[in-house]
C-alpha cells in the first residue's frame, strides 16, 4: 500500500517492534532510554534538524508504545500529538508566493479589512498576528498570488477538533474528537500518534491469563490472498493467546439484536442510527448529543464477542484487533460493561509478534465462526444488509429504507437531516471511514487493494443464515444492549 507516511510508519513500527521485544525479555524498564540511540545512532540526523530532536520524537513514540501520554501530561483521549514533531508547518494559514506582481491597484491590501497585508520591497506580506484567514485576499489578488495552506491534519479533521498554539503547535480539542484517527496518517511529519495497549497485552500473556484476541472482520483480505483466519490464529497462538474468535460472531451477535431494535421501532415510526462504529457513535455523542435517543443501545460487534467469552469463562481476557483507532476510545471512555479490555490494530499486533519473531504464514481456511453477512460487517453498507436478513430470518415482513453513509461527511450530513426531521430513509447506517471498516485508518491495504482478496476468501464461506451461525455457535442467550451514553 502506497502512503504519504510510509517512512514515518516505518519509524512508528521499529519504536513498537523495540519496545515489544524488551517487554517479552523483561527489559523494557532497563532498555527504553537505550531505543533512542539505537534507531538514531548519530552524527547525522535522518530527516530532521539534528539527531536530538529526531532522539526526543522517538522518546515520545516510547512513551506512546507504552500506552502514556507522549508528553508525560494526562489525558484520555487515545489520540495525542508528539510536540517535538510538531514545529515544520507554516503557522500562517494564507501566504503571498512569487506569483505576485506587487500590483499598483493593491486589489489585496484594500479587500482586508483587518490591515494584515503591507507592501513590501518585491511582493506583498501578510501579517498572521493580523490576519483572520478570511481569504478575500486570494480571491481578490487578480495572478492567483496568494496561496491557501491549510494543514493536513486540520483539513482532513472532519469535526473542526484541531487549532494551534501561539507556536503552531498541534492542539486537539478533546470536547470535539471523535477519535477516529484520520489525522494520524495524513500528518507528513508523523507528529500525531495513538496510545498502544501492547505492553499491558504482553504482560497479560507472560502473567499466565487466558488472553483470546478477537479479529475484525475487516481482517479478512487485508494481508493478501495466502493469509487467512487460520493463518492467525496459528501464529497469535505461538505468541501466547489462548485462542482467537472472529469478530464476525459478534456481527451476526449485533445484527440479530438490531434487528429486533429496528423492527420496534419501525412499527412505531421511529428513525433510528446504528452504533457498532465507535467514531460515529462519538460524533453522535459529542456533536449532536440530542440524537443520543435515535441511537441503537445494541452493543458492537467487538462488545458483543467479548462478552460471549467472558460468559463461558469470566476470568478470560479479551484483545481486540483490527483497523480502528476509534475502537480504543470505546474500550477506555464508554464504559460498556463486558467490553474488550484491549484494542490492538494490525501494526502493533504484527509488533507484538515480531518481538517474539513470529510471522503469518499461508493456511487453508479451516475453519468458519460466521456467516457471510457477519464477515460483511467490515464493509460499507454490510450492517444494513445483516439486519435486513435478518427481519427475514425473523418473519419480519419488513422492507425498510437505509441510508448508508461512508465517510465523516455523509454521517454528518444524515444527522444533520435527522435533526432536523428532513431524514427520507428510516434508519442510518454511520460508517466514518469511507468504504467501512475496511477502510480504517490503520488497515494494511486499501480498500481497492484488498476487494479481491476479500471477496475470494468470505466466497469460500457456506451459506448458514444469522440466526442459525448463533445457535451453532452457542451464542444466541448473550445480553446485546447498553444503557444510553
Amino acid at each position: 500500500m502506497v502512503t504519504n507516511d510510509e517512512a514515518i510508519a516505518r519509524i512508528k513500527h521499529e519504536v513498537m517492534r523495540l519496545v515489544c521485544k524488551l517487554a517479552w525479555e523483561g527489559k523494557l524498564e532497563e532498555g527504553r532510554d537505550q531505543i533512542p540511540y539505537e534507531l538514531i545512532p548519530g552524527p547525522q540526523a535522518q530527516f530532521r534538524c539534528c539527531i536530538y530532536k529526531e532522539r526526543e520524537i522517538i522518546r515520545q513514540r516510547v512513551r506512546l508504545a507504552e500506552g502514556l501520554c507522549p508528553t508525560g501530561t494526562h489525558s484520555d483521549n487515545m489520540v495525542q500529538v508528539i510536540n517535538a514533531a510538531c514545529e515544520e508547518c507554516p503557522i500562517a494559514s494564507y501566504i503571498v508566493t512569487d506569483n505576485c506582481r506587487k500590483c499598483v491597484g493593491k486589489a489585496c491590501q484594500n479587500s482586508c479589512q483587518f490591515g494584515a497585508i503591507s507592501m513590501g520591497p518585491t511582493r506583498s506580506y501578510i501579517d498572521p498576528n493580523k490576519c483572520r484567514e478570511c481569504g478575500k485576499c486570494a480571491a481578490a489578488c487578480p495572478y492567483n498570488a496568494i496561496a491557501h495552506l491549510e494543514r493536513p491534519c486540520k483539513k482532513v479533521c472532519p469535526v473542526d477538533a484541531i487549532t494551534y498554539d501561539e507556536y503552531g503547535i498541534c492542539k486537539i480539542d478533546e470536547e470535539k474528537c471523535i477519535r477516529c484517527g484520520i489525522c494520524i496518517h495524513n500528518c507528513p511529519f508523523g507528529a500525531i500518534g495513538t496510545k498502544a495497549s501492547v505492553v499491558q497485552v504482553i504482560n497479560e500473556i507472560k502473567a499466565g491469563k487466558k488472553v483470546i484476541a478477537m479479529l475484525a472482520p475487516a481482517t479478512e483480505g487485508q494481508f493478501g490472498k495466502d493469509i487467512t483466519m487460520s493463518s492467525w490464529r496459528t501464529a497469535l497462538k505461538k505468541a501466547g493467546f489462548a485462542d482467537m474468535i472472529e469478530v464476525g460472531l459478534g456481527g451476526d451477535m449485533t445484527a440479530a439484536a438490531e434487528a429486533e431494535e429496528w423492527a420496534e421501532a419501525y412499527k412505531a415510526g421511529k428513525k433510528m442510527t446504528t452504533s457498532c462504529c465507535p467514531a460515529f457513535v462519538n460524533m453522535i455523542r459529542l456533536h449532536y448529543p440530542a440524537l443520543l435517543e435515535n441511537m441503537s443501545t445494541t452493543v458492537s460487534p467487538m462488545c458483543a464477542v467479548s462478552r460471549y467469552l467472558k460468559q463461558l469463562d469470566p476470568y478470560t481476557v479479551t484483545v481486540f484487533v483490527g483497523p480502528c483507532i476509534a475502537k480504543k476510545s470505546e474500550v477506555n471512555m464508554h464504559g460498556i460493561e463486558g467490553n474488550a479490555d484491549y484494542v490492538l490494530t494490525y501494526g502493533e499486533i504484527r509488533s507484538l509478534m515480531y518481538g517474539k519473531d513470529i510471522e503469518l504464514e499461508p493456511e487453508p481456511i479451516d475453519k468458519q465462526q460466521s456467516s457471510v453477512y457477519g464477515k460483511r460487517f467490515g464493509n460499507g453498507g454490510g450492517v444494513a444488509a445483516a439486519v435486513v436478513r435478518c427481519f427475514g430470518e425473523m418473519g419480519e415482513d419488513i422492507a425498510p429504507e437505509v441510508m448508508k453513509c461512508s465517510g465523516a461527511a455523509e454521517c454528518k450530513k444524515a444527522l444533520l437531516l435527522l435533526k432536523a426531521g428532513r431524514l427520507p430513509a428510516d434508519f442510518i447506517e454511520g460508517m466514518v471511514c469511507e468504504g467501512g471498516c475496511v477502510g480504517g485508518p490503520s488497515k494494511n491495504m486499501t480498500v481497492a487493494e484488498g476487494k479481491k482478496f476479500r471477496d475470494d476468501m468470505i466466497a469460500q464461506a457456506d451459506g448458514r443464515g444469522v440466526l442459525e451461525n448463533l445457535k451453532m455457535m452457542g451464542a444466541d442467550k448473550v445480553p446485546m444492549h447498553r444503557a444510553h451514553l
